[in-house]
Order: C-alpha cells, then sequence, then structure tokens
C-alpha cells in the first residue's frame, strides 16, 4: 500500500483537502495529514482522522511520548508528499528551508521524496515576483506543481489563484506516485 503526506494549511480551500483525502483513500492510498495551525481554523483534523482512520498531526511538541522522532517517522513512512491547499507562506518556508512547525518540519525531512504543491490563494499573492520566484526555486529542488484555476475567489474578486479541480490534484499525485515507483525500480 503506497502512502501519502497530505499537508494542509491554512487557506479557505482547505475543505476540499477532505475530498482530496476521501479520493485517495477510495484508491487504496494510505493518506496521513499533517495540518497547520491556520488549516485548523478553516476545517477540523477530526474530519481527516474520520476519512483517513490515522492521527492527524497539528503540533510540533504534543505532550504524547513516542519511541520515535515524530516527524522524521512520519516523512520516512511517505512515499510522497501532496500540500493542498499550499499558501504562499508554506511556499516561502520550503523556499527558504524554514521549519518552524509540523508540516514544514515533516516536509524538510522528506528532501528525496517527491512532493506536490498546490497553491491557492488571492490573485495578488499569487502573482506577486517573491511568490514566483520562490516556485521556480522549488521546481530547481524536484518540486512539483499543480497550479491553481482562474474562479471567483473567496475575497469576491475573479482571478488565477482558487485551488485547482480536485480529480486533476489526484491524477498528479497518482502519477507523482506511479514515477516514484519506476524511478526506486531503476535504481
Amino acid at each position: 500500500m503506497k502512502n501519502i503526506l497530505l499537508g494542509v494549511t491554512g487557506s479557505i480551500a482547505a475543505y476540499k483537502a477532505a475530498e482530496i483525502t476521501r479520493l485517495l483513500v477510495k484508491k487504496g492510498i494510505s493518506v496521513q495529514v499533517v495540518m497547520t495551525e491556520n488549516a485548523g481554523r478553516f476545517i477540523s483534523p477530526l474530519t481527516f482522522q474520520t476519512l483517513t482512520k490515522h492521527k492527524v498531526y497539528t503540533e510540533m511538541f504534543e505532550e504524547m511520548f513516542y519511541e520515535d522522532v515524530r516527524h522524521i517517522s512520519i516523512a520516512k513512512s511517505a512515499d510522497a508528499a501532496i500540500v493542498a491547499p499550499a499558501t504562499a507562506g508554506i511556499i516561502g518556508k520550503l523556499a527558504s528551508g524554514i521549519a518552524d512547525d509540523m508540516l514544514s518540519t515533516v516536509l524538510m525531512a522528506m528532501a528525496h521524496k517527491p512532493a506536490l504543491i498546490c497553491p491557492a490563494m488571492n490573485t495578488a499573492m499569487w502573482e506577486n515576483p517573491i511568490v514566483q520566484e520562490n516556485m521556480k526555486k522549488l521546481k530547481t529542488y524536484g518540486y512539483s506543481f499543480v497550479e491553481p484555476k482562474e474562479s471567483e475567489l473567496a475575497c469576491g474578486s475573479s482571478g488565477k489563484g482558487a485551488l485547482a479541480n480536485v480529480d486533476d490534484i489526484v491524477n498528479a499525485a497518482l502519477l507523482l506516485l506511479e514515477n516514484s515507483e519506476k524511478q526506486s525500480r531503476k535504481t
């Protein structure tokens, strides 16, 4: 069984991550969800626990005892990562090597595994040259992207920045896993 880490960040599009989770589980993929604190303001971890039948991680330093280093063991067990929705904040953290919460730390520990970033943000943020430069940088490190679509945004304006269609994200994730498996068989 393939294992995917699904990172969920603080965007209004976080509710769509539940459908991504449901579709991946339906395909027989084990999904481990790690949420940022801000993601929890949009959707409950309980939603993902119910869909995945796994604990959802939100905090770096919870008061439970584990025999392993949790962020490292999560990274080791995943075959690939998806961040959907990915805010400008998480894209900037990854591009700058900042690991200051559970999600960014797990993603940093997955340096040699495929990752799919699915941005969702306001058009002005999407078009910001800093965000665009951070994405270019991540692409040079091997990160894949499913670009946002043009749509009406939460702020009421229309433009590019809405999370891509859920089916497109799931198909890209499946392709990423397939290509990763082919690559690992070659090496």
